[in-house]
């Protein structure tokens, strides 16, 4: 089991705009693509649907096969992206393409614990802002933006502006630190060693009798 995942800290680079709303799992990836684990052929199955017509053929007109969103690390989506289904296929496949933060004004809860669980922040901001986001991401000369995780930010140089966002506080740890739920149980290993032995003396009962 790997308990890490890419540590999060500066984000910078292109923002994509996907202002579909209720855009669920099943799109974000198809169910042909859940025959493995190993995350082979993901980016492909991400967006598939969009992104290829019935042929195989790239869309030459949907926003991730264009310049320069092709190579975005930012997708800023419309309301209730991710719901449906839990897959965690779908923020695989999102991360083999690049996309390292979503951006919106709500998630699929299920989606958005698997966003924060692989590395990739899922950042809620109200409506009147992810508005303001998508307008310059979907112009090719606007549409780059960085995101400073620690100091919980997000700047546009595109109008100038810089937002400051909240988060939870475990989920910011998790991401700075690259690490998952069961990595970061596993910086109090002591402290739960400890306590077993403790209990255990003052519970002898609950072990195991030992073999004659």
């Amino acid at each position: 089991m790997n308990f890490a995942t890419q540590a999060v800290n500066i984000i910078l680079g292109t923002a994509a705009a996907l202002p579909l709303p209720n855009v669920d799992t099943d799109q974000i990836m198809p169910k042909q693509f859940l025959k493995g684990i190993d995350r082979q052929g993901l980016s492909k199955g991400f967006l598939h649907d969009m992104r290829f017509d019935n042929s195989g053929q790239m869309r030459p007109d949907f926003v991730l096969n264009q310049a320069p969103w092709r190579d975005a690390v930012f997708l800023i989506t419309g309301p209730n992206f991710g719901c449906g289904s839990s897959r965690e296929h779908a923020v695989w496949g999102l991360r083999e393409m690049g996309i390292r933060c979503v951006l919106g004004s709500s998630f699929g809860g299920i989606f958005s614990d698997n966003c924060m669980r692989n590395g990739v922040p899922a950042l809620v901001l109200p409506a009147a802002q992810i508005d303001r986001l998508m307008a310059l991401a979907q112009n090719p000369d606007n549409c780059t933006m960085t995101l400073d995780l620690p100091r919980q930010t997000l700047h546009s140089p595109g109008d100038g502006q810089t937002l400051h966002f909240e988060m939870d506080p475990l989920h910011q740890e998790m991401l700075v630190r690259g690490l998952d739920a069961v990595g970061m149980s596993l910086m109090h290993a002591q402290d739960i060693r400890d306590f077993e032995a403790q209990y255990v003396a003052t519970h002898p009962w609950l072990m195991p009798p030992s073999n004659p």
